[in-house]
């Protein structure tokens, strides 16, 4: 934003006195507003005051006026980095006093010297008021630093952050602060989508660490050819293409923590490369000669069973036992549902963050209900999609059930709404297809009789709430 022009306010009752100081003051470049109160000018002040960069008041403003030394204490009070500049038709000692006194930085006599008298002042004001400039830019500066350092910050804490409240969720939130403060490997287990990078960066955030680096791979991203260099770097010449030498991750992370996500697909001989750096914290890059002594924290994670890679073969017990100094096992979503409402109302939340034009601000109970009733195989993940999806797609203040049924995904094996009627009166039918045609059938007329109130057509049919949605989706009774 561009600063303001600045501006020189002028406070006397004798409109030729402001013209007079208004000549002087304009040619350095100032704007000056006068005034013949003081009551004005302050009022111009507080409507303007990082404009303002010098007051100039008369000490007698006339009858019925508060006189300027009342209004230089006011002035100076509010805005303590705006110089006064005091005049006087006659001075005496008791006056300049009493000027300093209320904080005046100088005071001149009006008489035939004054225009002269205005120039010796001003210069001296000019220097103090290019410091109070100054100072304003770096305010500024600083105001600004503030604001980006509190948006990073925010965005940086969203990286991390854990929503949830289960009994499953406290437990490893309870493992992930006591672990952050011991300087060993971590093994975090769960799932797809369960969150294990989000939990790796809870536990680089409430470490000693929390300064330095949090670097990630992706073991299963990166072809085995190259994950070595990925991991510790490459001298120049290498290999073909290797125009220059390149830091690894470990060299990245430094200091820090490195997250080696689905560690579970390494080589047993690239995971005898990750044992001896997590024993010695030494590595060489490829094509180099040169040991590299490098302090890092591993946290790695991966969906495989690893006990059952190790009856196999296919992993080293070794390496299993360096990295599970802590072993944090992440429940699935369908263990916990008791943070859905939780896990939905923020990814709704952030989802109106990002995307302009989101009207939907909160969740129905029949919303939650259905949310409640899909087992979510892709985990949180999956829950943020399904919440995102159903929001972007509607319309209205709540997101209802009729809403999130449509981003689900859809079932296997589930039928078209007009699979089940094509074989109605068709004897050679499957018994199980007959049946389900018959089940939709009575759920439609339940939902018919109880005017689309789920809860009660569940209640006609003798089946609980969850038993009744997972019928609704199956046969997509809502969407007809």
């Amino acid at each position: 934003m561009k600063a303001p022009n600045p501006v020189i306010v002028v406070v006397d009752d004798q409109p030729e006195v402001r013209r007079l100081l208004a000549e002087v003051l304009e040619p350095r470049g100032r704007r000056v507003v006068g005034f013949p109160g003081g009551e004005e000018a302050i009022g111009y002040v507080n409507e303007h005051a990082e404009a303002v960069e010098l007051v100039v008041l008369d000490l007698d403003l006339g009858r019925g006026r508060r006189g300027g030394i009342e209004i230089c204490r006011d002035i100076r009070e509010a805005y303590p980095d705006v110089p006064v500049l005091i005049l006087t038709g006659n001075a005496s000692i008791d006056d300049a006093v009493a000027a300093v006194k209320a904080g005046a930085a100088d005071f001149v006599t009006k008489d035939v010297y004054l225009e002269d008298k205005l120039e010796i002042s001003v210069e001296k004001l000019e220097r103090m008021m290019t410091h109070v400039r100054e100072r304003r830019r770096l305010e500024g500066e600083n105001r600004a630093l503030r604001r980006t350092a509190k948006r990073l910050e925010e965005l940086a804490g969203r990286r991390w952050q854990i929503v949830g409240a289960s009994a499953h969720l406290t437990k490893v939130m309870d493992k992930v602060e006591r672990v952050a403060q011991v300087p060993r490997p971590v093994l975090v287990l769960g799932e797809r989508g369960t969150g294990k990078e989000l939990v790796a960066r809870a536990i680089h955030h409430f470490s000693p660490r929390a300064a330095e680096p949090f670097v990630t791979i992706n073991c299963a991203a990166v072809p085995e050819s190259l994950l070595e260099s990925e991991l510790f770097g490459h001298e120049e010449g290498a290999f073909t293409g290797a125009t220059r030498q390149k830091e690894g991750k470990f060299g990245l992370a430094d200091g820090g923590t490195l997250f080696l996500d689905e560690i579970g697909n390494m080589s047993l001989e690239f995971q005898a490369k990750i044992l001896r750096v997590l024993e010695y914290q030494r590595f060489e890059r490829v094509a180099g000669s040169e040991s590299i002594q490098v302090d890092v924290r591993v946290i790695a994670a991966t969906n495989a069973d690893l006990r059952a890679k190790m009856e196999e073969g296919s992993f080293r017990s070794d390496l299993y036992d360096r990295l599970a100094f802590e072993l944090i096992d992440l429940p699935p979503l369908r263990d916990r549902p008791d943070d859905i409402p939780a896990l939905a109302a923020h990814f709704l939340g952030r989802f109106r963050e990002e995307v302009a034009g989101i009207e939907a601000a909160e969740l129905s109970a029949d919303a939650l209900d259905a949310l409640a009733s899909y087992s979510f195989p892709g985990n949180v993940r999956e829950l943020k999609n399904i919440v995102e999806r159903a929001a972007y797609a509607t319309s209205g203040p709540r997101l209802r059930a009729a809403d999130i049924d449509e981003a689900l995904p859809p079932q296997r094996g589930e039928r078209t709404a007009s699979g089940p009627a094509s074989f109605v009166d068709d004897p050679t039918s499957p018994l199980s297809a007959r049946v389900e045609t018959f089940e939709r059938a009575l759920c439609r007329d339940a939902l018919e009789r109880a005017r689309y109130n789920q809860r009660e057509a569940a209640a006609a049919l003798g089946l609980t709430y969850d038993q009744f949605r997972q019928r609704y989706r199956k046969y997509r009774l809502g969407k007809e």
